[in-house]
């Protein structure tokens, strides 16, 4: 119950718990990590020459990349603007 409370409060806009905070910036790094190695498979890919249907599967590839990369920013400023250290 106590950490239902704490994310209530982060997403209120107080700071979250430090301990907490900890946490998910380490998940946050993995993730950011794991987004470079797919970006950068993603841009290898697309210096091919791809014959359709695998040049569609592409585009839905960046795309994927694209959003995954905001999603991840949004996250990384969302800890930093929550966070007191």
């Amino acid at each position: 119950m106590a950490e239902k409370n704490k994310l209530k409060d982060a997403q209120t806009g107080e700071t979250i718990p430090e301990d907490l905070a900890l946490e998910i910036r380490k998940l946050a790094h993995d993730l950011s990590n794991s987004l470079e190695i797919i970006v950068q498979t993603s841009y290898l890919l697309s210096t091919t020459e791809l014959k359709p249907p695998a040049d569609d599967w592409m585009r839905m590839l960046d795309n994927g990349v694209q959003k995954s990369l905001e999603i991840n920013q949004r996250l990384r400023d969302y800890i930093k603007n929550h966070t007191t250290s």
